[in-house]
């Protein structure tokens, strides 16, 4: 199955997948949530070839995540903002952080730590059920396959 045949699957992982299922969208992703806008700044920090990276975006855009901006005239240059759509993804990236600092330790420091703007504390992500607050696992949680 190709990439853009995921989006009309049944099952919302393969949706999911099609808009942000491979490595290089969720480092743009990461670095849109860093404030980074700008094909430039994107490329030299990711270290990605122009045309992988013009392609994610142009994707990003299309699939409404993204939304480019101008900021200059002559020659127009764009940067990309995140949607709402695009924002209500930071969930998702937070999870795989917190996944990664319990499952894929670096070997030195970690380039990110998340804190919270109101303490400055370090937060310790976890899924919670919004109706009961209570913690969201395997253990307590089935997907149950709809007819």
């Amino acid at each position: 199955m190709k990439w853009d045949e995921l989006k009309d699957q049944s099952c919302p992982v393969a949706r999911g997948l099609s808009v942000i299922g491979d490595r290089w969208t969720l480092m743009v992703l990461r670095d849109c949530f860093l404030g980074i806008r700008r094909f430039e700044a994107m490329q030299a920090r990711l270290g990605i070839t122009r045309h992988v990276l013009a392609d994610r975006l142009r994707k990003l855009e299309a699939d409404g995540v993204l939304r480019r901006e101008a900021y200059q005239e002559r020659p127009t240059r764009y940067e990309y903002r995140l949607t709402e759509k695009g924002k209500a993804l930071y969930p998702v990236l937070v999870a795989l952080i917190g996944w990664a600092e319990d499952h894929v330790p670096p070997e030195g420091e970690t380039a990110i730590t998340l804190v919270s703007r109101e303490t400055g504390e370090r937060i310790e992500p976890v899924l919670t059920d919004a109706r009961t607050g209570r913690p969201i696992t395997h253990r307590d949680v089935t997907a149950v396959r709809n007819a």
